[in-house]
């Protein structure tokens, strides 16, 4: 028990999400709890991860949920384990769950140079009906960016996910791909617009404008009597800004979705309920979300890309190939994760900052504001 790499995950204390400030002691070696010096709570080293009051051996889970997100039906391993379907379940949501705030913490709230984003939906069967699951994907490190779940293929769908490529965008040249749905271009427009000052004294708002160097791209395919006809269109930008992004982040080739299909059929590879003849149907929303924040993590996390391994010289004429997880080739890790460093990473919580009261705060409020906040 390293106590030095734990943080209090009170929510009330002080100290709480902060490392290696020596507030953090072992309670206990035999019952595998800590301690925290400032609020005087103490809490299980599991605290804050996947296997937090779970009585079953943490491998068995493990391998339960890989399984699941390699395309194995859940019938197959209640027969192979003995276990409940219900159990099943809720470990694969349980999972998902922590997933993606794994997600919202290492990749959603980072600032990346995306470069060229590429946006697809997938039409998912239900007992009930139909399911639509929009996706995102930075070509130049194979990243998924994230994913939303609706009932209805509508621009409030499309709207949600474009915030999220939205929040991590920098001010910097970039490509969106996608296909023939007209919400894209009304939801790319109204996200990627700046506000233009008005002249000293001017009243009225600010005029919003596009941005500049954002270059917006339609693939647009239409089966015909003859085969299939792809119609690739420029709603905004110059050809020669989008031969520039394209060479920069694929190397080759012209306007396409390539990249976010592969990623679609991956999908539907590794999740039982995508798959387009199959009798593990998702029943409701939920678990379906929480299927894909399970793929989606340890697709960028844990599984090595062959387009993204580099050449590693040993001497003149020796080297080796170096694998590559996406969110290694993004800078977001130092190393492939395993399943188990997944399912234990705690997402800290935001520092705490004191409670608005009237008044002068208090002497003991201004040390704690000093010691923690600063």
């Amino acid at each position: 028990m390293d106590a030095e790499k734990i943080f209090c995950p009170n929510l009330e204390c002080p100290a709480r999400g902060q490392v290696g400030q020596g507030n953090i002691g072992v309670h206990s070696r035999q019952e595998q709890r800590y301690h925290c010096n400032v609020c005087d709570q103490t809490f299980a080293a599991t605290k804050g991860t996947l296997f937090y009051r779970l009585r079953t051996d943490p491998q068995i889970v493990i391998w339960v949920l890989v399984l699941l997100a390699h395309g194995c039906p859940p019938q197959a391993i209640v027969a192979a384990f003995g276990l409940d379907e219900r159990t099943v379940r809720s470990w694969q949501q349980r999972a998902g769950q922590h997933c993606q705030g794994v997600h919202e913490h290492l990749v959603t709230r980072q600032q990346l140079d995306l470069q060229q984003v590429q946006a697809d939906e997938l039409r998912v069967k239900t007992q009930g009906g139909v399911f639509w699951m929009a996706t995102a994907l930075m070509v130049s490190t194979r990243l998924w960016l994230g994913g939303v779940v609706s009932a209805t293929r509508d621009l409030d769908l499309i709207t949600a996910l474009v915030a999220q490529i939205r929040a991590m965008a920098l001010w910097r040249p970039l490509l969106i791909a996608v296909d023939g749905l007209a919400s894209y271009v009304t939801a790319f427009r109204c996200a990627f617009r700046f506000a233009v000052p008005r002249p000293k004294g001017t009243p009225g708002r600010p005029r919003l404008q596009l941005w500049p160097h954002l270059a917006l791209v339609q693939v647009v395919k239409q089966r015909t009597a003859t085969g299939l006809r792809i119609d690739r269109r420029i709603v905004h930008g110059t050809l020669a800004a989008i031969q520039r992004l394209i060479t920069a982040t694929q190397g080759h080739g012209g306007i396409n979705t390539a990249y976010i299909e592969r990623l679609n059929a991956t999908f539907r590879e590794r999740l039982a309920c995508l798959a387009r003849r199959t009798r593990a149907l998702a029943r409701q929303e939920t678990p379906l979300t929480s299927g894909m924040y399970l793929l989606g993590c340890l697709y960028n996390f844990c599984d090595s890309h062959d387009s993204l391994r580099v050449k590693l010289w040993l001497s003149e004429r020796r080297y080796r190939w170096v694998p590559r997880t996406p969110a290694l080739a993004a800078h977001l890790t130092d190393h492939i994760w395993t399943p188990a460093e997944l399912f234990q990473f705690k997402v800290p919580p935001p520092r705490w900052t004191p409670p608005k009261r009237r008044g002068r705060p208090s002497k003991a409020t201004r040390e704690l504001v000093a010691r923690w906040c600063a």
